[in-house]
């Protein structure tokens, strides 16, 4: 992570940004890094001034003084407030390249889909990597998971996944899923011995994917997996329950480039297991 940024974190009065703000917290004392307390005024709707506006602002001002106070009473950290105005999500992606971490809660599922989550929104268009909070409570989890699909983008989730188990001495467990169609299995369209050639292939798409890590960090405890039971998401949910961190790629070799966040990293960010960083392609650090 690159530590002449701080980490950022969106708050507003809700449960599951509180618990973002106190990850957040726990995180920048960690690292030794500022941080930053974010509100957004969302404006999308306004065309005009309005008298109820200014108490918006104000309303802002007050949720992050009060939420800055709790953070220094309990943490020896640096904190700083910005107050943003606009579409939230557009806003908080336009930040993130001021962070080295953006934080935000997991927020609800509105009426109409996952899709218009604002945290699916965010993760999907900001620079740095995204941790996205859920209500879970942290203390007892342990291990970091990551997603490995051969592509790019695991490539460089790995690094920050292998980081992050490092510095906190916790294993790193490199999860790759192969859904082998038993359909086709049973009914005799797939013959069994290819699909035993495609999953050699694969495990050593897996050992590739994570050759490095042993030189990076020879005392790091690694674990591979490849799932041929469950698809992606499912194998990533599963593998994660307990975990302390899930790190996703924000695409993965099977995905369309047009779409921003690949289905897999969707999915996950849908049923959150638990505290879940999405690492975008373009800007990847290790930490340090």
């Amino acid at each position: 992570m690159n530590a002449s940024k701080p980490i950022a974190v969106a708050t507003t009065d809700n449960a599951q940004s509180q618990a973002a703000v106190r990850w957040a917290a726990r995180r920048a004392e960690r690292l030794k890094l500022p941080l930053v307390i974010l509100y957004v005024v969302d404006d999308r709707w306004v065309t005009e001034p309005i008298p109820w506006a200014n108490n918006l602002l104000k309303l802002g001002e007050q949720l992050l003084e009060n939420t800055a106070r709790r953070v220094r009473a309990d943490h020896q950290v640096e904190v700083t407030t910005k107050l943003l105005e606009g579409g939230v999500a557009g806003k908080l992606g336009q930040y993130s390249s001021e962070a080295s971490l953006l934080v935000v809660g997991s927020g609800s599922v509105h009426l109409g889909g996952s899709l218009t989550d604002r945290a699916l929104q965010i993760a999907a268009t900001a620079d740095c990597p995204v941790a996205v909070i859920g209500p879970q409570e942290i203390g007892e989890r342990r291990g970091v998971v990551v997603g490995v699909d051969g592509s790019e983008e695991a490539i460089q989730a790995v690094a920050f996944a292998a980081a992050e188990a490092d510095r906190d001495a916790q294993e790193l467990v490199v999860v790759y899923a192969l859904h082998t169609p038993n359909h086709l299995l049973d009914e005799g369209l797939l013959p069994r011995t290819l699909t035993q050639s495609l999953e050699e292939e694969e495990r050593v798409v897996l050992s590739e994917t994570v050759s490095g890590i042993g030189q990076d960090y020879p005392d790091l405890a690694v674990r591979k997996v490849l799932e041929t039971d469950r698809e992606p998401a499912a194998a990533l949910l599963h593998a994660a329950a307990n975990a302390a961190l899930l790190v996703v790629g924000s695409r993965g070799r099977g995905g369309f480039r047009r779409l921003l966040l690949g289905s897999t990293a969707h999915a996950v960010l849908h049923h959150l297991p638990c505290p879940t960083v999405v690492t975008p392609l373009h800007s990847i650090k290790h930490l340090d």
